[in-house]
């Protein structure tokens, strides 16, 4: 029944941010919305569905039978426990004989700190006597036990001969938790969106700010535990009094009671979400053709809601962050800080300790092959939870460091962000090593000389990306943080004198759109928009601090320039981008203590092309290059600016506004003169232009050198070094740009990048002189 009413009560709720959520949707589809956060690494494509991540035999606590049993655990990819019979019986395929979904635990390796958390969770009403005290829980076979704790599932317990395998276990066992318990936010869909809005919604019907204590798990699980915590106080009410013999056996019969229960929660909970789902996705097919027909009025109405309903709560709100929140938001921030950049500063030394060791075994043994594997076996590092598991350690300082805000902002649950950072810690590794195997595998073939020191620049390269992009995600982290801190005591402030007021602005919905547009939903994304600026303001202080290595936003980072990593090239189809080397290890000291000072090196060379030298008038083809490259502070940026006499040409390129220059400057001339000024002078020139742009490329290029470092302080000018005749040939032609396709391509690629555009220039030219003819 409590079960039945809990589902019934959520359901409108979830009912309308389904339409809401499924709204945004189709505007995100509409405005081709994509994520715009710039990522230096690559991202590592996800692990097949069922890829095993560890597997052993080991002792485990058989409930049903009360006894130990030799069982073969499996765990795969989605991170639950699989336990079989035998090792056999896992290789035939058969079904495990039991199954656990870690959501919601915790792994102890210590009997005190076991039992100190069961007891906690079992409210006995007899008491505890001295004679109970010294009894085991459970009777340990072997000398090194893990313990996993659930709230409302059965307890699993593990045994170990040694103290390295309880070490592995308890490690593989805790990423199988955290990922359990949030693996479910990193579906981005509009469905998973609306379910966390409505318990968000739900909660605070009830008097319940904030979300982190909420979300456990799946959906399922998510909205069981919620049935479960009003279920808790009937059932002790209910059962515990009833219960007799010693207390071990009456903790063992609760637990057992809680593990029943739940079941039947979720099952009935799982039925209830999916009848409520189908009505959702019927009900969005029918509001899809309105929504798509009339975006551009739903967001008008919305935005006119949101004007409205800004006007009434802006002081109050103002008032509340004034004096309940900006004045903590720096000393937050400081604490946030320590641990997390301490933990990925672990990440970052293990890459570089892994990459250091393959290097030294390559040079002691010169075997191509063995490389090969220790480079594969370096994908495995991020689920190695044993190399992993200092890293993660570091994070969890932040339990006791953010202790003292569950007094002052209701913080109960730092869990959250602890295991949400160490999830983020292992994709950023993930995606080092991943970028790592991606720029070396076209080098594995190469001279052995000089596999080493291609080895180390590729390490260097990639450090210097995770580098940004860890401070990208640390940012994140910040933000997040700060405004799920924050945001419960807004909303506890606000909710006595704003939301009553809420209900007057249902008038200004258009009734057509009613359904997509929530007052809620507009009120909630005002307050979270004004503590969002004020935690932003504090992160970018810090970031011009340059505290704990955090980078400002507008900054481009130094990384190894492609044109240095022996034969190396981003493969085809990377969107991230590669600024230039620092050419030694005192600069690259420098800039980690933050004390680089900024030097400037602007290199523009001048290539110009002429049949004659004298006063005659220009040749009909010029061409300008212009090579700036940049070190520490700005993007390197090469161009090759190509300058010809062709009407109408720059029709078929993408810069409309040179199209109507050329419009206007050939109108005094004759087609016949154009057409056959074109054909005689292109012609004769076509090869000799190709040839200058090459060595005249190659020799701008050779004077910079592949591995000088070349920088532009913020504000540098760049000058392009062009002629008289040059712009006089302007006057008469169009011009083409053609840009590299990314502000870090390499010095190699820009030659290779006009010889390209050369050759097409001459099948545009063709096509246009064809076109003037007809």
């Amino acid at each position: 029944g409590k079960t039945e009413a809990i589902v019934k009560n959520f359901s409108p709720h979830y009912k309308r941010q389904y339409a809401v959520a499924f709204c945004k949707h189709v505007q995100d589809e509409l405005e081709q919305h994509r994520n715009s956060q710039s990522q230096f690494l690559k991202t590592k494509p996800k692990l097949e569905a069922g890829t095993v991540l560890y597997e052993t035999e080991l002792l485990h606590f058989a409930e049903d039978v009360k006894k130990w049993k030799d069982r073969y655990v499996v765990i795969k990819n989605d991170y639950t426990v699989d336990y079989y019979e035998t090792k056999e019986a896992y290789q035939k395929g058969l079904s495990p004989k039991h199954h656990t979904v870690p959501a919601g635990g915790k792994v102890l390796t210590l009997e005190e700190d076991y039992n100190l958390l069961s007891d906690k969770h079992f409210p006995d009403p007899v008491g505890l006597s001295e004679k109970e005290t010294a009894q085991a829980f459970v009777q340990l076979p072997r000398e090194f036990p893990v313990y996993l704790w659930q709230p409302f599932t059965r307890h699993s317990y593990y045994c170990f001969q040694e103290p390295e395998a309880q070490r592995h276990f308890s490690a593989v066992l805790s990423d199988c938790v955290r990922h359990s318990n949030y693996d479910f936010l990193k579906q981005t869909t509009y469905e998973v969106e609306a379910f966390l809005e409505a318990i968000q919604f739900f909660r605070q019907e009830k008097g319940h700010y904030g979300t982190w204590e909420m979300i456990t798990g799946n959906e399922k699980e998510i909205l069981s535990n919620l049935v479960m915590e009003e279920l808790l106080p009937n059932l002790q009410t209910m059962i515990l009094p009833k219960m007799k013999g010693k207390r071990n056996d009456r903790k063992r019969a609760w637990f057992g009671f809680l593990e029943e229960a739940y079941g039947l929660v979720q099952q009935q909970v799982a039925e209830g979400l999916s009848t409520l789902k189908e009505e959702c996705r019927d009900f969005a097919k029918t509001l899809e053709g309105t929504i798509r027909s009339d975006m551009d009025q739903i967001l008008n109405s919305k935005n006119f809601l949101a004007g409205k309903i800004k006007a009434t709560v802006s002081e109050p709100a103002q008032k509340c962050c004034t004096e309940n929140i900006q004045p903590f938001l720096t000393s937050i921030l400081e604490e946030l800080m320590g641990p997390v950049s301490s933990g990925f500063t672990e990440v970052r030394s293990l890459f570089d300790k892994e990459v250091n060791e393959i290097i030294q075994n390559f040079q002691k043994t010169n075997d191509t092959t063995k490389l090969k594997e220790d480079v594969d076996q370096l994908m495995n590092l991020p689920f190695n939870s044993v190399k992993m598991e200092p890293s993660y350690l570091k994070v969890n300082l932040l339990q006791e460091l953010l202790h003292d805000l569950k007094s002052r902002f209701k913080v109960y649950h730092v869990d959250f962000v602890v295991q949400r950072t160490q999830n983020f810690m292992q994709e950023l590794m993930e995606n080092a090593v991943y970028t790592f195997e991606q720029l070396f595998s076209p080098s594995r073939q190469a001279d052995s000389v000089k596999v080493a020191t291609t080895l180390e620049k590729v390490k260097q390269r990639v450090l210097k990306q995770y580098d940004y992009d860890s401070s990208t995600v640390r940012k994140k982290i910040f933000q997040e943080a700060l405004v799920q801190i924050t945001l419960p005591t807004m909303q506890k402030t606000l909710a006595s004198t704003c939301k009553p007021e809420l209900q007057k602005y249902e008038q200004f919905i258009f009734a057509d759109y009613t359904s997509v547009i929530q007052v809620e939903n507009v009120y909630e994304e005002i307050l979270y928009q004004m503590l969002l600026e004020e935690t932003l303001k504090v992160i970018k202080e810090a970031a011009i601090l340059k505290k704990h290595n955090l980078f400002e936003d507008n900054l481009n980072l130094p990384c190894e320039s492609v044109s240095s990593l022996t034969d190396l090239k981003t493969p085809s189809g990377s969107a991230q981008t590669t600024p230039a080397k620092k050419p030694s290890t005192a600069r690259m000291e420098a800039s980690d203590t933050d004390t680089q000072s900024e030097e400037t090196l602007i290199v523009a060379e001048k290539v110009l092309w002429e049949k004659d030298r004298g006063d005659r008038k220009p040749s009909d083809k010029e061409a300008v290059i212009s090579v700036h490259m940049v070190g520490s502070q700005a993007s390197k940026s090469e161009e090759v600016l190509i300058t010809g006499i062709s009407e109408k040409q720059d029709s078929l390129s993408s810069t409309p506004t040179k199209q109507e220059s050329a419009e206007g400057n050939t109108e005094s001339m004759t087609k016949a003169d154009y057409v056959g000024d074109t054909e005689k002078k292109l012609k004769m020139q076509q090869e000799a232009v190709e040839e200058e742009v090459a060595s005249g490329a190659e020799r701008a290029l050779r004077d910079v050198g592949p591995e000088e470092e070349l920088k532009v302080p913020e504000g540098a000018v760049e000058e392009k070094v062009t002629s008289e005749k040059e712009s006089k040939v302007k006057e008469e032609g169009a011009e083409v740009k053609l840009t590299s396709p990314s502000n870090e391509t390499a010095q190699t690629e820009v030659l290779g990048n006009a010889e390209m555009k050369i050759e097409e220039e001459k099948g545009v030219t063709g096509e246009l002189s064809q076109s003037e003819n007809e």
